[in-house]
């Protein structure tokens, strides 16, 4: 699914926000990636979804190496992913079933299936009441949910959810976590990046990274060769 080897990634104003990356996760995986603001979380997920390339090193991600180059394969890459972001990146004005099927729109998806995806997701999130809603009449925890269930509607195989529990109470941000996590299967790896450790506990079928300043330390996760 994923395979970095020496991986750097510098930003343009001369940050290293990536330091000698090597991670390999296999399909169907949880997989949390936890340590405190600035250790560089966001920007690995940044280069998973292709929206930087790594500076030096190798990435591949489904199968696809993740470099400007790449960029045309890339863009295609992306309809196999379902990113979830923490502004949401909602739409006010639209109902949450608009939003939903918004996550497909440009994806080959024909208007039936849409629907169809759309809804399957919103029952999946607990949403299926509130589909006729202005996103913008949501709760916080409601737009979490709208938000996943733009990700998962497309059926991506890979799930990539950027600090999923912010601005949430102990009892929802738990609740987000066990459902991101009720996606995984076979084929599908779910990845949460999150800085709230003691959400999380010793889950026998989630495997853990740490990151702290740019670099990445394995907690029961196997490492590149």
């Amino acid at each position: 699914m994923i395979l970095a080897k020496d991986v750097y990634l510098k930003y343009t104003n001369g940050t290293m926000a990536l330091k000698n990356i090597n991670l390999v996760i296999p399909p169907g995986e949880v997989i949390y990636i936890t340590g405190p603001s600035g250790s560089g979380k966001t920007s690995l997920l940044k280069l998973f979804m292709g929206m930087e390339y790594p500076s030096m090193g190798s990435l591949m991600v489904i199968g696809k190496h993740m470099n400007e180059s790449e960029s045309a394969n890339i863009r295609h890459l992306r309809q196999q992913m379902g990113p979830i972001f923490q502004e949401f990146k909602l739409i006010n004005g639209r109902t949450v079933m608009e939003n939903v099927m918004l996550g497909m729109r440009f994806l080959g998806f024909s208007s039936t299936q849409m629907k169809k995806n759309a809804r399957e997701a919103l029952m999946k999130v607990g949403l299926e009441p509130k589909m006729f809603s202005l996103v913008e009449n949501l709760s916080w925890g409601e737009r979490q949910r709208a938000a996943i269930a733009r990700a998962v509607a497309r059926k991506p195989t890979l799930i990539l959810a950027d600090e999923p529990t912010g601005n949430l109470d102990k009892d929802n941000a738990l609740n987000i976590l066990n459902l991101l996590t009720s996606f995984r299967d076979k084929d599908t790896t779910v990845i949460i990046t999150t800085h709230a450790t003691h959400l999380i506990g010793n889950e026998e079928n989630c495997k853990f990274i740490r990151m702290d300043k740019g670099q990445l330390y394995l907690e029961r996760l196997v490492e590149a060769e």
